[in-house]
């Protein structure tokens, strides 16, 4: 060169290099367990490999789209690798959803191959020949533990039959654009149709690291799928576990006297899932404070100071990451400070609560207000959680309007609404469509829902905005109280009263049996507000 500097040399960056790397270094350990199924790496690297050949084989081109709607079953592991080895994407589906809306997204992402497990094809049966004309094929995984029905609810091929078309002959861990996508997440589409949130190669690689570092995986990590696969691709951690060469766990379901069995059998050491996860874990009968070391990951729904503490006791470390489908998962984290240890238990879950600050991939998180203006670091002052990055969507695949509208301004829209401490750290206050405008009042859902944690016999508690003829709207609480409790609902509303401000407390809480939620733990507030302003002229969110 002119200046006498030597040439750039760069390589792409690409979680494909991340089993390449294992594949290498520890062929022999184990890398996937699931029942009496073990896989080491090297089997690990040349599954990923007869997959992507066998896609070859059968026409799958760069760029084209293959779906996988399982669990999280060690093919669906596999697939975050072999569908990309060939330059593919990946679509992986929701396995709660209903059969027209699995079609919807096969048809809005033009998949070619759909990869279903056995089980959750027999629903699938029902749309035929309706599925839509871009998928040519129907491949069907038979998992032991639940194989389905005898005959296939869908024509096609079994894995077995599909992977016979491919060779073991190797592929390059490498790929010519690090900007090219690698997968397509849909989100859960609450407010309409899900959109298809599209990850490139780079930030999948940079995201998985920045879990590799924040929870703390290395080569002794043993990590359990409680987290469903589907979702941000497990957090990016299907790539993450992957790289630092520790062992996946499978689990075909969220059981928690399954996971406890887990814990002891295989050594658990981290898992990652949403506060209600933990508070199954935590509340089972089998809970016991564990002799080994075990990191929990959570996110999801802002974790109660409550749950942080009851999982601490159990010997639990917790790390409280933020973020969103559109940010690969976690794009946040609540650093540890020094000092936090010695605090008091109550004091340090509180700290421990808040989102944090963005993780070492990611680039900082403001909070703004409707001019993008940071809001001042008071701890008070709301305003809306943007993002920008490398660890940010490229955009809505096939919706330049959506895209357009959620990066008004140059940030991605959260839809979030914070506050920024003095310290730098956010704290989240409300989804900015669950915010109670009670008589001009702004009243955070999630502090009310805190303050009913802190209840003894509260196990579960969501609070929306009901129609009051004086106020507009005030709160309402749905509570799930804890096995073996009861608690009158007036003695919870005084509670509240007693822990904020009287105006936030709810004007009734009532008790449920069960919460709504979606497949990844989210409470599914929007059904019950439907039901509260049922009949009213309402201005119900989304």
């Amino acid at each position: 060169m002119g200046d006498g500097s030597l040439p750039v040399f760069r390589t792409e960056l690409t979680p494909l290099s991340l089993l390449g790397r294992s594949a290498a270094v520890f062929p022999d350990k184990d890398a996937i367990v699931y029942g009496e199924r073990r896989l080491t790496y090297r089997e690990f690297g040349a599954a990923a490999t007869r997959l992507a050949r066998a896609l070859q084989a059968s026409g799958i081109e760069p760029g084209d789209r293959v779906a996988y709607l399982m669990p999280n079953l060690p093919e669906l592991l596999i697939a975050h690798f072999g569908v990309p080895l060939t330059g593919a994407v990946l679509v992986p589906i929701n396995t709660r959803l209903s059969p027209e809306e699995v079609g919807y997204i096969l048809e809005h992402s033009g998949a070619r191959i759909l990869v279903v497990d056995a089980e959750l094809a027999v629903p699938l049966g029902t749309l035929g020949h309706r599925l839509p004309e871009s998928v040519e094929q129907v491949v069907t995984v038979t998992d032991p533990a639940a194989p389905g029905p005898a005959e296939a609810a869908l024509s096609g091929p079994s894995y077995e039959q599909f992977l016979a078309r491919g060779t073991d002959e190797p592929l390059p861990w490498t790929v010519p654009d690090e900007t090219a996508t690698i997968t397509i997440n849909y989100t859960s589409g609450t407010t309409g149709r899900p959109k298809g949130v599209m990850y490139h190669h780079r930030g999948a690689y940079l995201n998985s690291l920045g879990e590799v570092i924040h929870s703390r995986h290395s080569l002794e990590s043993v990590y359990l799928w409680t987290l469903p696969m589907f979702h941000c691709n497990g957090w990016c951690t299907t790539w993450g576990v992957t790289g630092a060469g520790g062992t996946h766990v499978c689990l075909r379901t969220v059981d928690a006297a399954e996971i406890w069995r887990l814990f002891d059998a295989e050594r658990v050491t981290h898992l990652n899932g949403a506060p209600v996860v933990l508070s199954l874990v935590a509340n089972h009968p089998a809970a016991h404070r564990l002799d080994h070391s075990l990191v929990v990951t959570t996110a999801g729904a802002a974790p109660s100071p409550s749950i942080i503490e009851q999982m601490g006791q159990l010997g639990a470390t917790i790390v409280h990451v933020y973020g969103l489908t559109e940010t690969y998962g976690p794009y946040s984290v609540c650093e540890w400070q020094p000092g936090w240890p010695d605090l008091e238990v109550g004091q340090r879950a509180r700290l421990l609560a808040r989102q944090g600050v963005g993780m070492v991939c990611a680039d900082r998180m403001r909070v703004v207000d409707d001019e993008l203006d940071d809001v001042p670091a008071d701890g008070a002052t709301m305003g809306e959680i943007v993002m920008h990055g490398n660890n940010v969507m490229t955009g809505y695949f096939r919706d330049p309007e959506a895209t357009a509208k959620a990066f008004g301004g140059g940030w991605f829209h959260s839809g979030d609404l914070g506050v920024l401490h003095p310290d730098g750290y956010v704290e989240l206050r409300d989804r900015a469509k669950d915010v109670v405008v009670s008589g001009g009042e702004n009243i955070s859902t999630v502090e009310v829902e805190q303050a009913l944690l802190s209840h003894p016999a509260v196990l579960e508690a969501a609070v929306i905005g009901a129609p009051d003829d004086r106020w507009g709207e005030r709160p309402k609480a749905f509570v799930v109280v804890r096995p073996g409790q009861a608690v009158e609902p007036g003695v919870l509303v005084e509670h509240v009263r007693g822990r904020i401000a009287r105006f936030k407390a709810p004007r009734e809480v009532e008790l449920v049996d069960e919460l709504p939620k979606t497949s990844t733990g989210k409470v599914q507030k929007y059904t019950l507000r439907e039901r509260e302003w049922a009949g009213h002229a309402s201005r119900i969110k989304g």
